[in-house]
């Protein structure tokens, strides 16, 4: 499996994995992002964390992208965290899943759907990867049109665990392949 990466720019973005020094701006944009990312990010209810517990996820973070596993990127506007995104192995050898989070500040702008994008991509580029996916609960309609806007297809609804508060436990799976990004892209 190719080692996924860990930078990306886009014409607005930068993303890149995080580092130790992040450790403070990521604790402040989680916390002023708390509420709007209760209803559908499990992960809040851990919030906030120490900065030695916030250190000691971000070097783990690190050495799971070395050892070839997923990689955790910071999504970056002129320097400021704009949010968070990752490429996840969880689905399969040939499969990515991309996960997003946006800063309350920086929602509505695109930027998700810029990063989702960017790293669709850089996904294909690597040789083993065929498909790409974008998973949300059903109740999570701005995250919805991300994969949307992309031209991803919805291939199925299914029950989920409910991890968060605003979700109502139907999983969508939204999926592009290598054949149809491309052909995408070149049209």
């Amino acid at each position: 499996m190719g080692q996924l990466p860990d930078f990306v720019r886009t014409a607005r973005l930068t993303m890149r994995t995080w580092q130790v020094a992040d450790a403070p701006a990521l604790a402040s944009a989680i916390a002023a992002s708390v509420d709007h990312l209760t209803p559908w990010m499990p992960w809040v209810e851990f919030e906030p964390l120490s900065l030695v517990d916030r250190v000691n996820l971000i070097a783990q973070w690190d050495a799971d992208w070395r050892a070839g596993g997923d990689v955790i990127l910071g999504i970056f506007v002129d320097g400021v965290i704009a949010g968070g995104s990752g490429l996840h192995r969880r689905a399969g050898p040939d499969t990515l899943e991309i996960g997003y989070w946006i800063h309350v500040d920086f929602v509505r702008r695109g930027y998700a759907t810029e990063a989702a994008r960017a790293l669709t991509d850089r996904a294909f580029t690597i040789a083993d990867i065929e498909r790409v996916e974008i998973h949300h609960d059903r109740a999570n309609v701005a995250s919805e049109g991300v994969p949307r806007a992309l031209g991803f297809e919805l291939e199925a609804e299914a029950p989920d665990a409910i991890t968060a508060p605003g979700e109502e436990g139907i999983d969508c799976t939204w999926a592009t392949t290598r054949g149809r990004w491309i052909t995408r892209v070149v049209e």
